[in-house]
């Protein structure tokens, strides 16, 4: 368990927090891309790491990612105009260009050179994979952009979705890294019957952690019949992403918690396929869950029990919420409130994956206020991943297992044995 200071520091993102610092290292999930749609259209005001922000797409096309407060008199750039390469302030229009720099202030004195003193807070903006991203830390310090298999293929091999969490991004990002839940909180049987467990062999696993050059591996191994086990691999890459595990060449779904604020996070969720478009089952597992367009938050929520069915809960399901991500929500916002108090825990093996994600977070803010930059963000390569959810003789290396469904060598994504 954490002490009550590790949880602050763990849960914190906000400007100037150790692991709000650590967040800012790293490209980070801004919006869909499908929010931006035209040039020239309005602005979308939306918050990340307890920072109010505004995105527009110009007249050429080109993003910006900007503080929501103009630099003059603090009002809201929401309700700027997007005319002509640049945002307008409404109040006195002043305009700014999508890095920030002032272009106009049209009532100051026609030779004031005033403009070129004044810039809007801008950050680097990236557009890839259905999703708009953006990086909040230092200028001298920005990484290449991360090599996620999803932001290299086609339209047509990928469906981008994302909802609002009303709990703390940490609580969603350890509920998938935690593989022991999977045959409790998602189990389903046929009414009637009368052991409604899972077997105890897919139950009672062993867990593995590994270290690599995106972040951990995390593997669950149970057994398979006398020769084989079944290996559930979950890559953890920081700062908060994970891949739901799957079949070799199934098609994958990424997954990413990112912190709206202390209490509220963006879950964006990218399913895709390296060689052919989706099939319509993986387009509609993909946004099954209706959201709110305006508020993103799924229509099955905390207000309305997730739609909970009591009747279907004693007979069919082990929680009566229907869809595997609504299931996992009721858990994680209610999970102690929004901020879980991890110093009253008490963790059992399941957990290994969740103290070793634990400890590397806080580990890299510890160095990160050292002075010591996260590696991971200069290994761009490392993050072109795909799941593994499979069987193999018992005499596999788990690692053999792992690298025989990557995309890209070894090399790129370092592994230690499991510890």
């Amino acid at each position: 368990m954490l002490s009550i200071e590790e949880n602050d520091k763990i849960t914190q993102t906000g400007p100037g927090t150790p692991m709000g610092n650590l967040f800012r290292r790293f490209w980070i999930p801004a919006l869909l891309a499908s929010e931006l749609p035209d040039r020239d259209g309005p602005p979308v005001r939306f918050e990340l790491l307890s920072e109010r922000l505004i995105a527009f797409r110009d007249s050429d096309g080109g993003l910006g990612v900007l503080e929501e407060r103009c630099p003059h008199r603090h009002a809201s750039l929401y309700w700027a105009r997007n005319e002509n390469c640049g945002l307008r302030c409404v109040y006195h229009g002043w305009k700014f260009t999508v890095d920030g720099t002032c272009v106009d202030q049209p009532a100051e004195p026609e030779n004031s050179k005033f403009k070129e003193h004044v810039r809007a807070v801008a950050y680097e903006v990236h557009e890839a994979g259905g999703i708009i991203w953006t990086y909040m830390g230092p200028k001298d310090r920005i990484p290449p952009f991360p090599d996620h298999e999803f932001t290299l293929v086609p339209a047509s091999h990928l469906a981008p979705a994302k909802r609002l969490q009303q709990c703390n991004y940490l609580q969603n990002l350890e509920g998938e890294l935690d593989t022991a839940h999977l045959n409790f909180l998602h189990r389903s049987w046929t009414p009637g019957q009368e052991e409604f467990m899972a077997p105890s062999d897919l139950r009672r696993k062993r867990y593995f952690i590994s270290e690599t050059s995106f972040g951990l591996l995390c593997m669950a191994r149970s057994d398979d019949g006398p020769d084989n086990y079944y290996w559930r691999m979950t890559p953890f890459h920081l700062p908060s992403y994970t891949l739901i595990p799957g079949r070799y060449d199934a098609a994958n779904s990424w997954t990413a918690a990112v912190p709206v604020n202390d209490t509220t996070m963006m879950g964006f969720t990218v399913t895709w396929h390296h060689d052919r478009p989706l099939f319509d089952g993986e387009l509609a597992s993909a946004v099954r869950a209706k959201v709110d367009p305006k508020t993103w938050i799924p229509e099955a929520n905390m207000a309305n029990d997730y739609l909970r069915d009591v009747e279907l809960q004693r007979t069919g399901s082990w929680t009566g919420i229907d869809l595997v991500r609504i299931q996992d929500m009721a858990v994680q916002e209610d999970q102690d409130g929004p901020v879980c108090r991890r110093w009253e825990e008490h963790l059992g093996t399941t957990d290994r994956a969740i103290v070793g994600a634990r400890r590397l977070l806080l580990s890299l803010a510890d160095q990160l206020q050292a002075g010591i930059e996260p590696p991971q963000t200069q290994h761009p390569a490392a993050y072109r991943l795909r799941s593994v959810a499979e069987s193999a003789p018992r005499g596999v290396d788990p690692v053999e297992v792992w690298e025989r469904g990557q995309p890209v060598s070894a090399g790129t994504t370092t592994i230690t044995r499991p510890v």
